[in-house]
Formats: C-alpha cells, sequence, structure tokens
C-alpha cells in the first residue's frame, strides 16, 4: 500500500459538522470517511464506464422513431 496523500478540502460548514459527529460517533477518523466515499463514487464510476464499454455496439434509435412506432402500432 502507498503512503497517504495529503490534500486540503473545504467542506460547508454543516457537512463538516455531521462528518465530524458521524466521525466520533463511529470512531472514525473524518479522513478514513472520506476515503471510503470517494472510493465508493469511483467505483461506482468504473461501472458506468464498464457497461457504456458493453452497449458501444448496440445500435442507437432517437426518440422520435421510437415515439412513431409506439403510435404505429397503437400504443399511444
Amino acid at each position: 500500500m502507498s503512503l497517504p496523500k495529503r490534500a486540503t478540502i473545504y467542506f460547508d460548514a454543516e457537512i463538516h459538522r455531521a462528518l465530524r459527529l458521524k466521525a466520533a460517533a463511529t470512531d472514525r477518523s473524518v479522513s478514513d470517511m472520506v476515503n471510503d466515499a470517494v472510493k465508493i463514487a469511483l467505483s461506482e464510476d468504473a461501472e458506468d464506464i464498464a457497461s457504456f464499454d458493453e452497449r458501444e455496439r448496440e445500435k442507437s434509435v432517437n426518440s422520435e422513431t421510437v415515439v412513431r412506432s409506439l403510435k404505429r402500432r397503437g400504443k399511444i
């Protein structure tokens, strides 16, 4: 594991207070909580990118075509 890097982050005062209270209640540091939240966000981004990659070759259909098809088939 690499050594931690230092960064300065500015939080809204109410968010910072909530973080400090949660950190105290869960016996964790604010830094650990922020690191975990960022890891989750990056993981979600990676999942989104994978989904886009999987669907890259799918045929694109515009909304007008879909609406016309629905109307033609009596669905709307």
